[in-house]
This record gives C-alpha cells, sequence and structure tokens, in this order.
C-alpha cells in the first residue's frame, strides 16, 4: 500500500483537502509575518545606529581654543576616546541591520515568491483530480440512472406483452407488436446494464488511483514543501541569532576602549595641571602693619609685593579703599581686568606670562623653518633652472627669494624680540625651593617696578587690590613702547580712562544676574559689544551701551569676534 510505504504522511489526511489548503496558506502568512519582523528589528538597529553617531557627533570637541585647553585633561580625553569607540560601536549596528536585510529579508522575500508559486502548482494539481473524480461519479450515477429507467420500461413492456398475449379478443398482429416491443425494451435494459457495469468498474479505478495513488502524491509533494518552510524559517532564526553573535568580539572591543579609558584618567595628572594652568607667579602679600586708627592702612612693601607706597607722600584716608580684584568699577565703567592684551603679555601674571611668551617663540620658530623650506626648495628650483634654461627663468625666482629672505629676517628679529622678554621674565621668576615653600597658588616675582602695563601696579594676587600706587613710577620703554605721552597717575576713580573699542559681538545664552561688583546683568538672547576676550580665568568684558560695560561668564555667551579687530589693543 502507498501509505504503508510512506509511513506517516498527508496521505492520511486524503479527505482534509480543504483544510491542508487553509493550513499550507497560513505556513505562508506565517513566513511573512517573520519577513516583517526581522524587517523592523532591522529598521530598529539602523536608527539606533544612527543615534548614537548623532550623539557621538554631537559630544566631539568643537575646533576652538576652549576645546583645545580641556584636552589637555586625562578626563576630557578619556571622554572623547569614548566617543570615538561608542561611535565604532554604531558601526557594528549598522552592520547587523545590513547582514539582517542580505541574510534574512532578501532570501525570505524570494522564497515567498517560490513558495507561492509551487503551492499554487500542487493545488491546482489537486483540484483538477478532484474534478475528474466528480465528473467520472456524475457519469456512473447517469448510467445507473439509464440501467434503472431501461429496467422498468422493460418490466413494463413484458407485462403489457403477456396481457396482450393472454386477451383473446386482441388481434394476433398486436400481440406480436406487444411482443416485439418487450424484447427491445429488454435489449435496452442489457446496454444500460452493460454500460452501468463499464463506468462501474471504470470510476472504481479512477476512485481508487485518485485516494491512494494521485491524492497521496500531491499531498506528499505538499508535505515536502512545508517541510521546507519549517527549515528555512529554522535556518532564518539561527542566522538571526548568529547575525549578533558575528558583531560580539568588535562589540567587546569598543567596551574594552571604554574601559581603557576611563582607566587612563589620573586625578592627580589633571589637578597638576590646574595649577600649571593657572598658578600666577605671584608672592603673597606681606603682613598688615598695625597702626594709629588716624592712620591710613597699608601693605608691608616687600620685594615681590605687586603693591608700591607712593615715595615721598600718602594718600589722604577718604583716597585709600581696597575693592576686590579684578573687579574695579568707576561710574559703570570697568578698569582693565589683565590688560587689554600688549605684545609683550606684560599684562598677565608672571607664569602664565612666561607661558605665553614660550608659545609665541614656538610659533615663530616654526613659521621661520616654513620659510626656510619654502626658500630651499625655491633655490633648487632656481639651480634647474639655470642648469635647464629652457625650463624657465632663473631670475623669475629671485623676486620671491628677496621676499623670503625678508621674511625670515622679520620673524627672527621678532624671535630675538620675544626671547629677551621670557629672559627679563625668567629672571624675575622665584627659585623652585622658594616655590616649595609657598602655596602653589602664588609664586614669587623679583622686581617691583612693573613695566609696560600699569595694570600690574594694581592687581593683588590674593584677591584684593589698592590704589595706592608711586607717583614717581614710569613706564619703561620696550621695543613696542606704550603710546602713552608722560607716566600717568591714577587716582581712585580712574577719571582718565578710555573707552576700550568693540572687537566683536556676543549673544547671552542664559540669563546672567551680575550680582558681584565688576559684573553686569544681561538677559538670555541679549546682544552686546565684547571689548575684551577671556584671558584664561572664564570672564568676559562686554559693553551695553556707552556707559554700562562689565564682566560677564564666558560660557554664559557665545562669541563672534571680528578678524582684524583680534589682538586689537588699548593702552590707558
Amino acid at each position: 500500500m502507498v501509505e504503508e510505504r510512506m509511513g506517516i504522511c498527508w496521505s492520511y489526511t486524503k479527505d482534509q483537502f480543504d483544510n491542508l489548503e487553509k493550513h499550507t496558506q497560513w505556513g505562508i502568512e506565517f513566513v511573512e509575518k517573520y519577513t516583517k519582523f526581522v524587517k523592523e528589528r532591522s529598521e530598529i538597529e539602523t536608527n539606533y545606529a544612527k543615534q548614537i553617531r548623532n550623539l557621538s557627533k554631537k559630544y566631539q570637541p568643537k575646533k576652538n581654543s576652549r576645546e583645545e585647553e580641556e584636552s589637555k585633561y586625562t578626563f576630557c580625553r578619556a571622554f572623547l576616546m569614548t566617543l570615538n569607540e561608542l561611535n565604532d560601536y554604531a558601526g557594528q549596528h549598522e552592520v547587523i541591520a545590513e547582514n539582517l536585510t542580505s541574510q534574512i529579508i532578501t532570501e525570505l522575500s524570494r522564497y515567498l515568491q517560490e513558495l507561492k508559486a509551487e503551492r499554487k502548482s500542487h493545488f491546482h494539481d489537486g483540484r483538477k483530480a478532484q474534478q475528474h473524480i466528480e465528473s467520472s461519479w456524475k457519469q456512473l450515477e447517469s448510467s445507473k440512472k439509464r440501467f434503472e429507467r431501461d429496467c422498468k420500461e422493460a418490466d413494463r413492456a413484458q407485462q403489457y406483452f403477456e396481457k396482450m398475449d393472454a386477451d383473446i379478443n386482441v388481434t394476433k398482429a398486436d400481440v406480436e407488436k406487444a411482443r416485439q416491443q418487450a424484447q427491445m425494451r429488454h435489449q435496452m435494459a442489457a446496454d444500460s446494464k452493460s454500460e452501468y457495469s463499464s463506468y462501474l468498474q471504470k470510476f472504481n479505478q479512477e476512485q481508487n488511483d485518485h485516494y491512494y495513488t494521485i491524492i497521496p502524491n500531491i499531498f506528499q509533494k505538499l508535505q515536502d514543501m512545508e517541510e521546507k518552510r519549517i527549515e528555512r524559517i529554522g535556518v532564518c532564526m539561527k542566522t538571526f541569532a548568529d547575525v549578533d553573535r558575528q558583531v560580539l568580539p568588535i562589540v567587546g572591543k569598543c567596551l574594552d576602549g571604554m574601559t581603557k579609558a576611563a582607566e587612563s584618567i589620573e586625578p592627580k595628572t589633571d589637578s597638576k595641571q590646574v595649577v600649571e594652568s593657572y598658578k600666577s607667579g605671584f608672592e603673597p602679600p606681606g603682613d598688615v602693619e598695625f597702626e594709629d586708627y588716624g592712620q591710613p592702612m597699608k601693605r608691608t612693601a616687600s620685594d615681590t609685593s605687586l603693591s608700591n607706597p607712593r615715595e615721598g607722600k600718602e594718600k589722604p584716608a577718604g583716597k585709600s579703599k581696597t575693592k576686590l580684584w579684578p573687579f574695579i568699577k568707576n561710574k559703570n565703567k570697568l578698569s582693565l581686568k589683565l590688560g587689554s592684551g600688549p605684545e609683550d603679555f606684560s599684562h598677565l601674571p608672571p607664569e602664565q606670562r612666561r607661558k605665553k611668551l614660550q608659545g609665541k617663540i614656538d610659533e615663530l620658530n616654526k613659521d621661520i623653518q616654513k620659510e626656510m623650506d619654502q626658500r630651499d626648495a625655491l633655490t633648487k628650483m632656481k639651480d634647474v633652472y639655470v642648469k635647464n634654461p629652457q625650463m624657465g627663468d632663473p631670475a623669475s625666482v629671485d623676486p620671491r627669494l628677496l621676499e623670503i629672505g625678508q621674511n625670515i629676517e622679520k620673524l627672527q628679529s621678532e624671535v630675538q624680540k620675544f626671547e629677551g622678554w621670557l629672559a627679563e621674565v625668567e629672571e624675575r621668576m622665584p627659585s623652585k625651593s622658594d616655590t616649595h615653600r609657598r602655596s602653589g597658588l602664588y609664586e614669587t616675582q623679583n622686581n617691583t617696578t612693573v613695566s609696560n602695563n600699569c595694570a600690574q601696579d594694581r592687581e593683588s594676587p590674593d584677591g584684593s587690590y589698592t590704589e595706592e600706587q608711586n607717583s614717581e613710577t614710569q613706564v619703561k620703554a620696550n621695543t613696542h613702547p606704550i603710546p602713552t605721552s608722560t607716566t600717568p597717575e591714577f587716582d581712585d576713580e580712574f577719571d582718565d580712562e578710555e573707552t576700550l573699542p568693540a572687537i566683536g559681538t556676543c549673544k547671552a545664552l542664559y540669563p546672567f544676574e551680575g550680582h558681584n561688583e565688576g559684573t553686569i546683568s544681561v538677559a538670555e538672547g541679549e546682544l552686546l559689544y565684547v571689548i575684551e576676550e577671556d584671558k584664561g580665568d572664564g570672564w568676559t568684558r562686554v559693553r551695553r551701551n556707552e556707559d554700562e560695560e562689565g564682566y560677564v561668564p564666558t560660557s554664559y555667551v557665545e562669541v563672534f569676534l571680528e578678524t582684524n579687530a583680534k589682538g586689537a589693543m588699548t593702552y590707558i
């Protein structure tokens, strides 16, 4: 038997043709549902990777001076490494999305088309076989009915003949006619019987073939198709997990990189960097002497003190008062916080000035090296032109060589000038043994006479400010002298202070109350003029109008400096 040869198969369900059709249709719908599931997972991975990349990009350092300063700290560098690793991590989720699309979604979409076509073909054959057996059954029923009808007609004809033959009143011709009619009906019944028997035998054979050969074969093909579908779903589910597993090693490396970045943070190093960035080189002020109540208070003069008593005369008590450094206010105008930025950086504390000068010297040396490289290249080109005149005129290079030579001389002169200032600062710097005996934030300075900028006469390293100054103090002449005609003498109110020019504009990002003396209140979104850049202490000097100016936190504003205004200086 076919069923015995096939074992447990769908042939046992040969009478469940419609149910199997519904089941296979449900199987196709399940494949479609699973394909949609994988597609949505792929979209989630793509969107997640995009959001991670955007997050990494959003917090990447911007190319400005503030971010460059932050890069000196180990925790900032560790954060940058974390962002880079996070960007690579996002890339692995993009790989997951691509592999899900190529290995599952595309394959299942193609397989679905094949599956639908195969199922349609099998059920078409099944319906065709079903229609054929139904047609054979109808023929059998028709022949059966015809045989039944002919038999009844033959019985009636035989009865009529017998009746006519028994009636003595009927003529012999009528009897013969009835006999012939009965014989004809019997012959028709015999023919119908033969036909019915033939159709019955044929139907039984076709029915046997239908239920034991044709339909089982079709159902076997459907069963194979269904098993392949289930097997394909299992392979796709395994691939679904393998796609994630394949990227785990790289994801692990990304996470290891984040861990390594976190472990590279060195609090002690960052703490020392803060000291290096902000140490001033000033010596703490001397003790305040006890004097009679009626006498003005003054500081004990020391070799490194920033405040010098007036020689030969003292200011009246009414003129001597202290204000918090660096905020000195005069009729809604602010005095210079750290100067307006002279070329020799004399407005900065000694240590910061030394760093700025050294940085400027390094920058000039790089420019000199660049010019020398260009000169060497042009010299070689000129030699080639001399040896091969057809390639060019040697004299055409001379103007450029002359220009480069002048640039080098100019740059070397600048280097000598800055080296002179650097040597002057280093002579005034305290020795290392003195530094270790003092606070890390206050370092000594070897000269009480402050040159090039009156701001150093006014500053006090402990955060205070004194108006007492030496009337005899004169501004030393440097390579670039300060444009003042005579030695200025400042009173407490700085009545002769010049208005600083605007070097750009800024927009307030947040509101600032400005309760402290020397600050100015701003509203969010307000536009102001910038008259002094942040000198590294986190404050920017701004102006609202002619009589309103002050300092605001640099982090509270977005500054737009004018290119031609950078480096502009105003001397008072």
